[in-house]
């Protein structure tokens, strides 16, 4: 397995081994968490292959395809939004129209969808440069909706925009309890 972000991993070692538990934070309202013991982290690290990061050579939003149709009018976005809020109704075109969203990654509380981003954990832009360049657009595309992995996330918008495409070795939560659900995401 090539992974490019052995500091997170490293980090999510020393987090368990000193008291914190993937699973354990605040996470959204049915988004799964990863779950594992030390002796699981540390395992899984070591059989990490480091490699440099590739260049952006290439790189567009657009070659990865998302927020595509999951059932009837219902989008990725959407399909997170019901998954992560809570209460959430839609309209007859799967948009929400109120509900409630939990961000794990500050601890804010949103009403309105649009105070809300789906962030992917690992951004697009850091999954191009660890080796995306050289999948088909459908892998691409795959990965850009993932719905069966902790790929994607209900936040706080702003803090999602901040985070932009850095890396997870690059940036954390503001909200410390969420640093281990991340890192191990």
């Amino acid at each position: 397995m090539k992974v490019r972000w052995l500091p997170v991993l490293a980090a999510f070692v020393v987090a368990c081994t000193t008291g914190c538990q993937a699973g354990t934070g605040p996470s959204a309202g049915g988004a799964a968490a990863a779950t594992g013991s030390p002796a699981q982290a540390r395992a899984q690290l070591a059989e990490l292959v480091i490699q440099p990061r590739n260049g952006m050579g290439g790189y567009s939003r657009e070659k990865f395809p998302h927020w595509a149709t999951v059932a009837g009018e219902c989008d990725t976005r959407e399909t997170v939004l019901k998954r992560d809020g809570k209460d959430v109704r839609t309209d007859d075109q799967c948009r929400a129209v109120s509900g409630t969203w939990y961000s794990p990654y500050d601890g804010g509380t949103w009403t309105k969808a649009s105070d809300v981003d789906i962030d992917h954990t690992v951004p697009l832009a850091q999954a191009w440069r660890s080796g995306a360049a050289s999948w088909t657009t459908d892998r691409r595309k795959e990965f850009a909706n993932d719905l069966t992995r902790p790929q994607l996330r209900a936040v706080t918008d702003n803090v999602n925009q901040a985070k932009g495409d850095k890396a997870p070795d690059e940036w954390r939560p503001p909200l410390q309890s969420d640093w281990c659900d991340y890192a191990a995401d």
